[in-house]
């Protein structure tokens, strides 16, 4: 469903050369893995990697292949992608096989390609290293293909395709897997045998994952564990899975058993499109043949997915990426302020979480150019919707943050301004709210032209995905620090700050953080409160990141979006809230692109961002029809 693979790694009880008892543990591994797409087991697992000289005995290979036939016998009923390791004769010489197996028949076996010979490692010994063509092999009765370009693809399902390496193969510069992916397997498997030493495993999962990083796909490794002999050698049954570059799963070491996740093929293949220019070349998948089968269905959704998608889960890497955005933003800003030679940086402060960000960011920057923070002109406007809780923070931060308070009161030039054209005032609607702001940004760059400064903008990126900004008013600035920041980030990124700062600092930006998300624009309720709050309007940014995140950055429909939305936020909203929102998020997104392209320059900080320079190039006059009509 949705792309999503549901992927087992194996390591089961084994005897070394009892094909018959190795056998049936893994027809009672797969009988347990029921809801298993792809089900991976280690190298030669059919009769123990460390057979030794006992691979050349006839009595061996000749049980191997009867337990591989009675694998395939009794897994019949079984849809799932099985991948066993064995020993197979081809041609009077012995290759080190990965044997696929779907539906009771042998899709096809693959063979080693690099053959280790160092160490405590002496295959070459006994096997052969796989030949350059795919040819075809004899076993179990059945012709099938034999080769290491081989790529098994569901009929069924869309992306679903599969390639097989083993064990030393990811070690090596020139891995199969690179072919593999190239020739568009979006899932590699490696059967592996894999001795455990002091190390290691470190150095394993960094491999794996980066891999799976490197070629954009899932990677399923399963290693051998407890029942290899261990005369000169520890086993510990290390199985990973990977996608992309993130560990799905991962077992304990030293203890046999069955580690599973879900690969999202879907947003691998999307992926690859993205960086197809790059990605792949003349000639991918010269050579290689693709075996078909019928997969096994999925069974829902799974896995897991993060609320905060653009905030890391742990302190620690809250705290290295808080920093790592900040120490970007103030960059970007202090190369602009130098390179135009600005004696001074004009900012609005609303009181609100994105001026407070901004202000912070040119205070940084400043600090780094070694020029006076009085030189930050922080001008308050207060209008019609201004309450007094925010204009209080406003002036307590500029203080405590050392910049130059102005305060300019909007009401009467905004009065006037209607006047001229022909607007009541006790009219509050789009004209009323965007004269405002429009009058803000005319005194920001009077301001700036006046003290030979420069505009800092305090727009964040969830406001430009949304259109949420008045064009020509918060909508420009002559840089904008904030526009590749998600909402849900600037909270952290302030909070982060305060507890830097400290003292009265940390006391106003605290108070900025419980402040409710408003423009401000309308006037406050009767007691003085703020009346107009962003999210009844437009919907919780909580919901509006995560869609931003895999709408723009994955590239997933809409329908895939609200599963994976109803799952991760079912404690929190109905799935008819999701839709709501959803729906409003893609209208919005579609309508809005005119002010998105001329929006003023401004940094990327992270994986997404909606610059027209940078990474998002979309007419504006798009239809949206085509993504509602999927929820």
């Amino acid at each position: 469903m949705y792309g999503f693979i549901n992927v087992c790694a194996i390591t089961p009880q084994l005897k070394v050369a009892d094909a018959h008892f190795n056998a049936k543990n893994i027809i009672r591994a797969v009988e347990e893995a029921k809801d298993a797409q792809v089900i991976v087991f280690p190298e030669l697992g059919v009769c123990g990697y460390t057979c030794g000289d006992l691979f050349n005995q006839s009595a061996l290979l000749n049980g191997v292949e009867q337990a591989v036939a009675d694998i395939c016998s009794a897994t019949a009923e079984s849809r799932a992608l099985i991948f066993v390791g064995a020993p197979v004769v081809r041609a009077g010489r012995l290759y080190n096989c990965a044997v696929a197996i779907s539906g009771g028949r042998i899709l096809g076996v693959v063979p080693k390609t690099f053959i280790p010979d160092y160490g405590e490692f002496y295959e070459r010994r006994h096997f052969n290293p796989a030949e350059s063509e795919n040819g075809e092999v004899v076993l179990c009765g059945q012709t099938v293909k034999f080769g290491t370009k081989l790529i098994f693809s569901a009929q069924n399902i869309q992306n679903f395709t599969v390639a097989a390496e083993i064990c030393e193969d990811l070690w090596v510069p020139d891995s199969p897997s690179i072919r593999h992916a190239k020739a568009g397997a979006n899932i590699i498997v490696n059967l592996s045998c894999s001795d455990e030493t002091v190390g290691k495993a470190e150095y394993r999962r960094d491999l794996v994952k980066m891999q799976s990083a490197k070629l954009i796909c899932g990677y399923v490794y399963c290693d051998a564990g407890e029942g290899e002999s261990t005369t000169d050698m520890a086993f510990a049954g290390h199985n990973i899975i990977c996608e992309n570059g993130s560990v799905l799963a991962e077992s304990e070491l030293f203890k046999n058993g069955c580690i599973c996740a879900q690969i999202d093929v879907d947003k691998l293949a999307a992926e690859r499109k993205r960086m197809a220019n790059t990605f792949f070349s003349a000639n991918d998948g010269c050579g290689y043949d693709t075996v078909y089968f019928t997969a096994a269905e999925g069974n829902g959704v799974t896995r897991d997915f993060p609320k905060l998608p653009f905030v890391p889960a742990s302190d620690e890497k809250l705290r290295e990426r808080t920093e790592l955005v900040l120490s970007v933003q103030t960059s970007g800003l202090k190369k602009r302020l130098r390179h135009t030679g600005a004696k001074t940086a004009v900012i609005g402060i609303s009181g609100g979480l994105d001026s407070a960000l901004a202000l912070l960011v040119t205070r940084r920057a400043f600090a780094s150019l070694n020029k006076p923070f009085g030189d930050i002109i922080a001008v308050t406007m207060p209008g019609f919707g201004t309450t007094g809780k925010t204009y209080n923070n406003s002036l307590k931060l500029i203080s405590c943050l050392g910049a130059s308070a102005r305060t300019i009161d909007i009401t009467g030039s905004v009065l006037s301004h209607f006047k001229d054209i022909g607007h009541d005032p006790e009219v509050l609607d789009v004209t009323y709210e965007n004269a405002q702001a429009r009058m803000r940004t005319l005194i920001l760059m009077d301001i700036a032209n006046k003290t030979g400064g420069l505009v800092v903008g305090t727009g964040d990126l969830s406001e430009l995905a949304l259109g949420w900004a008045t064009y020509n008013g918060d909508h420009m600035s002559m840089y904008a620090v904030n526009c590749s920041v998600p909402k849900t980030l600037v909270k952290h990124l302030v909070g982060y700050e305060a507890s830097r700062l400290g003292g009265e600092a940390k006391e106003v930006l605290n108070d900025i953080l419980n402040t409710e998300i408003s423009p401000e624009l309308l006037p406050p309720d009767k007691s003085g409160n703020i009346a107009q709050k962003t999210e009844d309007i437009v919907g919780p940014y909580v919901l509006h990141d995560f869609f931003l995140y895999y709408a723009v950055r994955w590239g997933f429909a809409p329908d895939k979006i609200r599963c994976i939305a109803c799952k991760t936020f079912k404690d929190d909203f109905s799935a008819q809230e999701i839709d709501k929102w959803l729906k409003n998020f893609y209208r919005r997104f579609f309508s809005q692109q005119f002010k998105r392209s001329c929006v003023p320059d401004g940094v990327k900080v992270g994986s997404v961002s909606l610059s027209p320079r940078g990474d998002w190039r979309m007419p504006s006059d798009a239809s949206s029809e085509l993504w509602l009509s999927l929820l």
